[in-house]
C-alpha cells in the first residue's frame, strides 16, 4: 500500500511526504495567527495603548494632509499681522516675524517625526546586529564589543552630539546620523544579554551542524526571534529621540532656521511665553501628544508580548 502511495505520487509529479508537509506548514500558520490574536487582544485591553494609538495617527494625519487646510508655507511672512494671536486668518497665530503658527507646528511635527522615526529604525538596526552578533561570536569580539559599548555610554553624548551638530549648520540628515551614532549603545547591551541564551538553543546549534554562515545564523535564527524586543525598543526609541532632538533644536544645537522644527518652535516661543502664549503652546502641545502617545503604546506593546507582565496577564486596566 505505502509503495502504491509512493507511485501515485511520484506519477503526479509529487511525493508521498508532502501532505504532511503541508500540514505542517498549515499548523505553523495557525500557530502565528492565533498568536497573533493573543497579542493583539492583550494590546487592546489596556486602554491607553489603544488611546495612544489613536492620538499617533490623529498627529501622522494632521503632519500628512494639515497643508491642505492652509494657503501659508512656514516660510511665508505676513507683515500686517505680527504676533497676533489665534484668529480666523491664522488658527495658531502668528510670531514675531509674521510666520503662520499653524504651518510652522506643522512642518515642525513632519520634520520631527521623520528625523525620530529614522533614527529609532537605525538605532535599533545598528544595536540588534552588533548585540546578537557580539553574543553569538563571543570571546574576543564579545569583550571587545561590550568595552566599545561601556566606554561609549560613559562619553558626554550629549555635549557631542550638540557640538557636532551645531558645527554641521544644523542639518536634519546630519543630525539623524550623529542621534543614531550615539544612540544604539544602551539597546545593543540590552541585545546582547538576551541573545547570549539564544545562542545556546537547540535551532541555532542544528544551524551550525548543517554548516550556515555565522551570519545568516545571527541575521536569520537571532535576531527574527528578539521580535517583541526590537519592537519595544523601536517604539520607545521614538520618543527618547523625540526629546534629544527637541532639547538640541531647543538650545540651538539641531535643527536650525530657514528650517524649523518643535525644539526651535519652543525655543522661540520660550522668551515671550507670558505675552505671547500661543507661540510656545502649540507645539509644546504636540511634543506631549507625541512622546504621550508613544509612551503609551510601547507599553502596550510589552504588556501585549511578555506573557509575565502583570496588565498583561489582568487585561491591562488601569
Amino acid at each position: 500500500m505505502a509503495t502504491e502511495a509512493t507511485a501515485d505520487a511520484a506519477d503526479r509529479g509529487t511525493t508521498a511526504t508532502e501532505p504532511v508537509r503541508d500540514t505542517v506548514h498549515s499548523a505553523r500558520r495557525t500557530t502565528n495567527l492565533g498568536l497573533g490574536r493573543l497579542y493583539l487582544r492583550r494590546f487592546l485591553r489596556n486602554r491607553l495603548a489603544v488611546a495612544g494609538v489613536a492620538i499617533f495617527v490623529l498627529l501622522v494625519l494632521f503632519a500628512a494632509v494639515g497643508g491642505l487646510f492652509t494657503s501659508y508655507a512656514f516660510t511665508d511672512a505676513d507683515f500686517t499681522a505680527l504676533t497676533q494671536p489665534p484668529s480666523a486668518a491664522h488658527w495658531f497665530g502668528t510670531n514675531q516675524g509674521g510666520n503662520d503658527i499653524y504651518a510652522s507646528a506643522l512642518h515642525g511635527l513632519q520634520r520631527s517625526l521623520v528625523i525620530a522615526v529614522s533614527v529609532s529604525v537605525l538605532t535599533v538596526v545598528v544595536a540588534a546586529v552588533i548585540g546578537s552578533g557580539a553574543a553569538y561570536f563571543g570571546g574576543r569580539v564579545e569583550r571587545v564589543t561590550l568595552a566599545v559599548i561601556h566606554f561609549l555610554l560613559i562619553v558626554p553624548s550629549f555635549l557631542i552630539l550638540a557640538l557636532v551638530s551645531h558645527r554641521l549648520a544644523g542639518d536634519w540628515r546630519v543630525l539623524i546620523v550623529v542621534l543614531t551614532v550615539f544612540g544604539w549603545m544602551s539597546t545593543a547591551r540590552v541585545i546582547w544579554s538576551v541573545s547570549t541564551s539564544l545562542r545556546e538553543r537547540d535551532y541555532v546549534t542544528a544551524a551550525e551542524f548543517m554548516g550556515v554562515s555565522p551570519l545568516r545564523i545571527v541575521l536569520r535564527h537571532i535576531i527574527p526571534n528578539l521580535g517583541s524586543l526590537l519592537i519595544v525598543n523601536l517604539t520607545l526609541g521614538v520618543v527618547a529621540t523625540v526629546l534629544s532632538e527637541t532639547a538640541l533644536s531647543f538650545l540651538g544645537f539641531g535643527v536650525q532656521t530657514p528650517d524649523v522644527s518643535l525644539g526651535t518652535m519652543l525655543a522661540d516661543g520660550a522668551s515671550s511665553v507670558t505675552s505671547a502664549p500661543w507661540l510656545f503652546a502649540f507645539p509644546a502641545g504636540l511634543v506631549v501628544l507625541l512622546t504621550v502617545s508613544m509612551t503609551f503604546i510601547g507599553d502596550g506593546l510589552r504588556d501585549a508580548l511578555d506573557p509575565t507582565s502583570v496588565t498583561g496577564s489582568a487585561g491591562g486596566r488601569r
